[in-house]
Order: C-alpha cells, then structure tokens, then sequence
C-alpha cells in the first residue's frame, strides 16, 4: 500500500455522464482543501454512456483520478467493494456519482476520524426531490430491515460514509457474493458514529435504484444478516396447522353430535387456496437462502476488471480478479 495516500474516494458510477463532470468538480475542490493527498477512484460498472471515457481523460492530466473500469455492470455493492480492494488511503470515504449526497460533508466526516471514530456514516434527516411512492418504500426497507437482521444496522442511512483502514481491511475478508455494504460495516464494529444530513435531488438522470433494485437489496440484507424470515414461516406454519387441526374438530363434532352439516364450497376452496398459497411462499424464502448457498458454492470472482486508468493503461492485480475469491 502507498502509504503517501491519505484518502481514498471510492465513486461507483453506472450511466452517470450528464453530472460525471461536476461530480468530479466538486469531489476535486473538496479534497483539495484537506491539503493532504487523496486518490479519486471512480468504478464504472459497465455503463453504457460515455462517462468511462470523461473519467479516462481526466487521468491523463489529473494523477490522483484513477478508473477501474469493470468487464460488465456487477452492481452497485459490488463496484463499492471493487473500489475498497484498490484503495490505498488510511481512510476511505464512498460516495455515489449522482451528487445527491453531498461531497462538503466529507470535510465534517474527516473531523470526526481524526477525533477517533473508525467509521462515520450520513444519516437522512430528509430526501428532496423523490415521490411519496419512493420515500415510503426507503422508510419502509430500512424498518423492516431493521426488525428482521441481527445487527444494528442504521436506519436511513446509505453507503455514504468513511471508514479507516483497518475497517476496509476487514471488510475485504468477507469474500460473500451478494453483498450489502452497508450491513458488512455495522457487522465488524468499531467505533461509529452518524452525521445527519438533507439528501439532495439528482442534479440530472435517472435513479439506479428503482423499485426492483431495492426489493433485491433488502433481501440481500435480510438473508445476509438474518434467519428471521424462516422462524417466521415455521411459527406461521404452526399457527396454520393448529387452525386447521382445530377447524377439523369442529367438522367432526358438527358431523357426530348434530344433525348440522357443514356447508360452503368456496370456503373450502379459499382455506385450501390460501394453504397452498402459504407453501409457496415458504418454499420462495428458503429458495431466497439456497440460491445464495449457491452462489457462494460456485467459487466465482465477485468481479472482473477489464482495464485500471491512472495516466496509462495498467493491469489490474491478479488478486483482484482470482486469488481472493479462491475456494477454501
């Protein structure tokens, strides 16, 4: 590791040409001010615009900009992880291209590491510029997120945050494949700490994570941290059977002790419908655990570089792409 390397900026970025260039902008004139040495690594998980090549450029004339330039789109966790295998800084801050979160917050979160927190993460007080729709899903992720994981886990909180050294160091021992950041932090430890901010609107584009991409994050962080969901379906499973045991001992006393006769066809078909439907989703959550089991058996790089920019073409370290995920 470069030990000259104060700070490390990890900005993952997906399709993020139209704010590519204030992002840089801005990061730039932020991490100019600390008047230590930095290292800007920009993560272009296979974008299809053009803001690979803006962030190649700037390399060229700009030698702390660096640009890891993966093979395909990996994912947002995964282009995060990425960027902490080559950062070199003895802190490490992320950050997402979209400027939504903003980059002067990183002057207050880098007080707070020289003071003795090992972690600072930005907490939401507010989100501008987003639907009702997309405010109530976010609250209602992280809440639910919250009650089923083992792990404290801040709520309204993203991946914004820095970490030290030694917390990039062991977070890059977790070799698990469906990866959330996030969660991975709150699980090592260390001295925390929140700093609480208004999120920003987009300045331009599109949001990365829609409504598909979010309910497939939360999973990744229930079935991460979590065996919650199959308790619960053992427990619902019970209660089920036990009023269905108890429905057939009113059946039998009705059928024995009275001339009553139990009546009602659709009845019969919507417990029997809803009894099924139960089963399937059970069988549905533990698919959600044995399809991460199998992820995990196949022994996969999580990612694939394709080049690394830092002036010139250079070729990424071979642990990068193989020895690491090796199987044990």
């Amino acid at each position: 590791m470069d030990s000259n390397v104060r700070y490390s900026v990890i900005i993952p970025m997906y399709n993020e040409e139209e704010v590519i260039e204030e992002t840089y902008r801005r990061i730039k004139k932020v991490m100019g001010t600390t008047g230590e040495t930095y290292e800007l690594i920009f993560v272009n998980d296979g974008s299809a615009d053009s803001c690979a090549q803006m962030v190649e450029e700037y390399s060229c004339w700009d030698e702390s900009v660096k640009l890891i330039d993966l093979s395909r789109n990996f994912g947002h966790q995964v282009a995060i992880t990425a960027g902490m295998d080559y950062a070199q800084g003895d802190a490490i801050i992320i950050i997402d291209a979209d400027l939504q979160d903003p980059p002067e917050l990183i002057l207050q979160m880098i007080e707070e590491w020289k003071s003795g927190y090992e972690v600072v993460y930005a907490k939401r007080v507010k989100r501008n510029g987003e639907s009702l729709f997309k405010k109530w899903t976010a609250s209602l992720f992280y809440r639910v997120l919250a009650y089923s994981t083992d792990i404290n886990i801040p709520v309204d909180t993203g991946d914004f945050r820095l970490i030290d050294r030694k917390v990039c160091d062991e977070l890059k021992r977790l070799p698990e494949k469906n990866r959330f950041v996030r969660g991975l932090v709150s699980w090592v430890g260390f001295r925390q700490k929140a700093i609480e901010y208004e999120r920003d609107e987009r300045l331009a584009g599109e949001t990365k994570y829609p409504l598909k991409r979010m309910v497939k994050l939360s999973l990744d962080g229930i079935t991460s941290f979590s065996y919650k969901p199959l308790k619960l379906a053992g427990y619902l499973g019970a209660l089920l059977s036990a009023s269905g045991f108890l429905y057939l001992l009113y059946v039998l006393y009705l059928a024995i002790f009275t001339d009553s006769v139990v009546k009602g066809w659709a009845s019969v078909i919507g417990i029997t419908l809803t009894f099924n439907g139960f089963v399937l989703l059970m069988l549905g959550i533990m698919g959600e655990y044995i399809g991460r089991i199998y992820d995990e058996s196949k022994g996969r790089p999580l990612y694939i570089v394709q080049e690394v920019y830092q002036g010139k073409k250079q070729q990424p370290p071979l642990r990068m792409t193989t020895a690491r995920y090796e199987s044990k």
